[in-house]
């Protein structure tokens, strides 16, 4: 029988090593290639928080996580896009 920890960890292995195949296919991919890492970021984060922070059985706190996280990943992707006229 598999965790709830157990399965987060396996699943952010799985992440990461999509991200990393992701970066040695295409790093020059240009704003695809910001957008889809920032996503599995995103990703990432929401299963730490979920799980290993225990935020699953505080829904009201994981929303507001939720949201600062996506704020962020946004501004970061904003401040990416910008020098570019995006």
């Amino acid at each position: 029988m598999i965790t709830i920890l157990t399965r987060a960890w396996l699943l952010l292995i799985a992440l990461s090593f999509a991200t990393t195949v992701f970066a040695g296919v295409l790093p020059e991919a240009g704003p695809v290639f910001v957008t889809s890492v920032l996503f599995l970021a995103g990703l990432k984060s929401r299963i730490i928080l979920s799980d290993y922070l225990g935020l699953r059985d505080a829904p009201t706190f994981k929303r507001g996580f939720t949201m600062i996280l996506i704020g962020f990943l946004g501004l970061a992707l904003l401040l990416y896009a910008l020098p570019f006229g995006m």
